[in-house]
């Protein structure tokens, strides 16, 4: 008889060894499932085999098809636990610790990814008081596949967020799920799929592309992966060495003595410091004077964000390296490296394309104890490699292709029982907002229908501001995308988070993850939960046209219409036919704006927060939910 393996709710497994029962990679106890909800449990054993699961002093028995296939039904439970299950065939499983509360699948890309871990500055506070074991975190594998869907994950376990182990929490999904925890007192599990840089084909299901032709070719086209590898091999370019590593002693080194280095301001990009056109390697160093108090001890350099790539060397030893530009550059020096006086303090940044160097507005120094060391300021700069202009490339990655996250990391959890979806994606979007208000509402009913339910709650994220002020009215595709995402509201039973005044012009992974999940919490409590709530700021609705002035009318003003800062209305534009923007007066007169401008006599359009990185759009309900950007004239 074959060996019976189990899997649990699609995401845990139970397999059998020859001799041994082998607890899964996706089997862990302390789950949470779905309270008040039919619970599906099936898996595979021999053909014909008898199976039985105990759960709560009762037996539910099936037998399996010929494929080997089985299922049994678990009865709805109420939020509580915990409980243990027993799961016997040819082998016996115990489960323990399982909790029954409100389960929440949180996807998307970098935003939903980042982990408390990344902002453990900013939320330490948090961290240090985490002891919630009953919110816990299945963190899904980052997978992907192009041939179909799979039935099981690679991996991944279940966490309670007590202590350190909060730390690779999605900051957003926990913030989110403390919220609801704090409100309704049930447990709170977070099923963790997201992936940086990803676009939103990548999670879909190709049953979820039947109105997009050229994408379900490329699936089509892509199932041979072999095929795909093959079609998209690297163009490999061979780069000049370093000297800063070639030379002898090398330019970190103590013993090197620096000639032709030239002058440079941190923080800022050498492109506008005299350096023109410069892709490669540049090596930064200085000597910085650190008292005796700060001799020997452990300390932290805080080196703001570096575009692309660092490695930091203190008094010639490597203190710290990141490998790309997102992350906050946060490193640890370890005691005896300090010392009274000067220490030579190196970096050596990589950056391939566009602008390199220390991004501006980011934190620069170095503290040990109460003792803190400014490290911004002149520093000295060299090219150690500088590389050749190449013929730009785009070699794809697998992960972006339509359906390749879907299939890994989506496909092997439907049927596990969720109360809803929180979305954070669409920066891999911005070049295409306008089929974004085709695709956002295909991944809504696409996993809707995957999970049998067409009213499940979707919540998302509406982009945040990001990148330069423009202090001009001009065109955006960040605008755009979040005109897609704003327009997706017409689909029953979603929400959207309004998030354009938490972004940072330098950093497209804005640092206030908490402000985003207790919105999304919000939204949850009037969608999901359906209390009588304020969960929305202003959304527009309607423009009318009175002489030289346009009014404009709004859903969710909540107790009235005002600005987050007590100032003027801010960020509105408005244009006649010729649609030639011009910053706007406003006054505001119960739920309507009323807007105009004496350099347009017979206005047709208005915008609000209508760029990439909006300068003040104070717009709010009294609630002090911000107004969504929007324009008339789409």
């Amino acid at each position: 008889m074959k060996q019976l393996m189990i899997i649990l709710l699609c995401c845990c497994s139970v397999y059998m060894a020859t001799a041994q029962v082998k607890l899964p990679r996706l089997v862990r106890d302390s789950m949470i499932l779905q309270r008040d909800e039919k619970i599906k449990l099936w898996g595979w054993a021999a053909p014909s085999e008898k199976v039985k699961v105990h759960f709560r002093n009762a037996d539910y028995k099936t037998t399996t098809g010929a494929d080997g296939r089985w299922a049994v039904y678990l009865p709805p439970t109420p939020a509580g636990g915990p409980y243990s299950m027993t799961i016997s065939g040819s082998n016996k499983i115990v489960l323990q610790d399982i909790l029954f509360g409100d389960v929440w699948f949180c996807s998307g890309q970098s935003n939903m990814v980042h982990e408390m871990n990344i902002h453990d500055v900013t939320y330490r506070r948090d961290i240090l008081a985490a002891n919630d074991p009953d919110i816990r975190q299945f963190l899904v594998p980052p997978v992907n596949e192009l041939a179909g869907p799979q039935a099981d994950l690679p991996g991944g376990s279940w966490q309670p967020a007590v202590g350190e182990q909060v730390r690779p929490f999605s900051a957003v999904a926990y913030f989110f799920a403390k919220s609801i925890h704090d409100t309704y007192h049930i447990p709170v599990g977070i099923i963790n799929a997201s992936i940086g840089g990803t676009p939103i084909e990548a999670w879909m299901s190709e049953d979820g592309f039947k109105d997009f032709p050229a994408q379900a070719a490329l699936i089509r086209q892509n199932k041979d992966t072999a095929g795909f590898r093959r079609q998209h091999i690297p163009v490999m370019t061979v780069l000049p060495a370093d000297a800063g590593l070639t030379q002898l002693p090398r330019w970190y080194d103590t013993t090197y003595l620096p000639k032709g280095w030239r002058q440079i301001n941190i923080p800022g990009y050498w492109e506008d410091q005299g350096a023109k056109d410069l892709n490669g390697v540049v090596w930064y160093r200085r000597e910085i004077t650190l008292p005796a108090s700060m001799e020997g001890k452990p300390a932290q350099v805080f080196l703001g964000r570096i575009v692309d790539a660092d490695e930091l060397y203190i008094n010639g030893k490597l203190a710290g390296r990141t490998f790309y530009q997102y992350p906050q550059r946060r490193y640890q020096v370890p005691a005896g490296l300090l010392k009274t006086g000067r220490n030579l303090f190196v970096v050596r940044v990589t950056n391939t394309a566009g602008k390199g160097g220390f991004v501006p507005d980011k934190p620069y120094c170095i503290f040990s104890g109460t003792d803190t060391i400014d490290l911004k300021g002149y520093w000295q700069y060299k090219a150690g490699a500088v590389y050749p202009p190449v013929a730009p490339h785009y070699t794809p990655l697998s992960q972006n292709q339509p359906t390749a996250l879907y299939n890994a990391m989506v496909a092997p959890l439907i049927g596990y029982p969720i109360k809803g979806i929180c979305w954070y994606q669409g920066e891999s979007n911005t070049d295409r907002a306008d089929q974004y208000k085709k695709l956002l509402p295909a991944l809504i009913r696409d996993w809707r229908s995957k999970w049998g339910k067409d009213s499940l709650p979707f919540l998302y994220v509406q982009l945040p501001g990001f990148m330069d002020y423009n202090y001009l009215p001009v065109e955006s595709n960040w605008a755009r995308l979040r005109e897609a995402q704003l327009q997706s509201l017409s689909i029953p039973r979603t929400a959207m988070v309004v998030a354009i005044d938490l972004g940072e012009w330098n950093d497209i992974h804005p640092d206030d993850k908490k402000s985003v999940g207790g919105r999304l919490a919000l939204a949850a409590r009037g969608v999901a939960y359906r209390e009588p709530v304020i969960y929305s700021g202003p959304l527009y609705h309607a423009a009318t046209i009175e002489g030289n002035k346009i009014t404009i009318s709004f859903t969710q003003t909540g107790s009235g219409l005002t600005t987050t800062d007590g100032d003027a209305l801010s960020a509105f534009e408005i244009a006649g036919a010729d649609k030639k923007f011009v910053w706007a007066q406003t006054s505001i007169s119960g739920n309507q704006v009323t807007v105009w401008s004496d350099a347009v006599s017979a206005p047709l359009y208005v915008r609000y927060a209508w760029s990439d990185n909006p300068l003040q759009p104070n717009l709010c309900n009294q609630e002090g939910l911000p107004a969504s950007p929007f324009r008339t004239d789409w």
